[in-house]
C-alpha cells in the first residue's frame, strides 16, 4: 500500500540531495573556478572593477529595453510615457557606463558607501529595538561592521573607486567558491 506522500509529484529533499551527491565533483569544480576567478579579481582589482561596472551597464540596458517593451502594455498615455521615459533613461545610463566605466565606478562606489551606512544604521536601530531577544548582539555587531565599512569607503572616495568594486567582487567570488567546495565535499561524505 502506498501513501499519498509516496506518489507525490514533488520530489523530496532527500532525493534532491541524493541527486546532488552524484554530482559532488562538479560542485567542487565549480567552487574551484569561483576561487580562481576571485583570486584573479583580487590580483587585478581595477580590471575587476571595470568588468563589474560593464556588467551593471549591460543589466541597465536590458532593464531599459524591458521597460520600453513594457510601456507598450500600458493602457493610458501617461503611464506609457513614464515607463518609456524610465526605459530610455536606463538605456542611456547603460551606454554611458560603457562610455566611461571609471566614472561609473566612482558613482557606484559613492552609492555603495552611502547604502552601507544606511543599512548599518537601520540594522543598529533594529538591534537595539530587539534587545530582549537573544541574537541582538550579533545584529548590532553586523550593523557596526556595515557602518564602518560604509564610512571607510566614503572616507577614501573617490580615490578608492578604481579598486573597491573589484575588491568586493573578488571577495564575493572567493567566499562563493569556498561555499561550493564545502558543499561538494559535504555531499561526498554523506554518500
Amino acid at each position: 500500500m502506498t501513501s499519498a506522500s509516496d506518489t507525490s509529484p514533488h520530489p523530496s529533499l532527500g532525493s534532491g540531495i541524493a541527486a546532488l551527491h552524484a554530482k559532488w565533483g562538479w560542485i567542487v569544480a565549480l567552487g574551484v573556478v569561483y576561487l580562481i576567478a576571485g583570486f584573479v579579481a583580487l590580483g587585478s582589482m581595477v580590471m575587476a572593477t571595470v568588468a563589474s561596472v560593464i556588467v551593471v551597464g549591460a543589466m541597465m540596458i536590458v532593464a531599459g529595453v524591458t521597460e520600453i517593451i513594457g510601456a507598450f502594455q500600458m493602457k493610458s498615455w501617461g503611464k506609457f510615457l513614464i515607463w518609456a521615459l524610465l526605459g530610455v533613461l536606463y538605456v542611456i545610463a547603460g551606454f554611458l557606463t560603457f562610455e566611461n566605466p571609471l566614472f561609473a565606478a566612482v558613482l557606484l562606489t559613492l552609492f555603495l558607501g552611502a547604502s552601507l551606512i544606511a543599512s548599518g544604521a537601520v540594522r543598529l536601530f533594529l538591534a537595539f529595538s530587539m534587545k530582549r531577544e537573544s541574537p541582538w548582539v550579533w545584529v548590532a555587531l553586523s550593523a557596526v561592521i556595515t557602518l564602518l565599512l560604509g564610512l571607510l569607503i566614503l572616507a577614501r572616495w573617490p580615490v578608492n573607486s578604481v579598486y573597491i568594486l573589484g575588491l568586493f567582487l573578488g571577495i564575493d567570488l572567493i567566499m562563493a567558491g569556498a561555499g561550493w567546495i564545502s558543499l561538494g565535499f559535504s555531499l561526498k561524505r554523506r554518500g
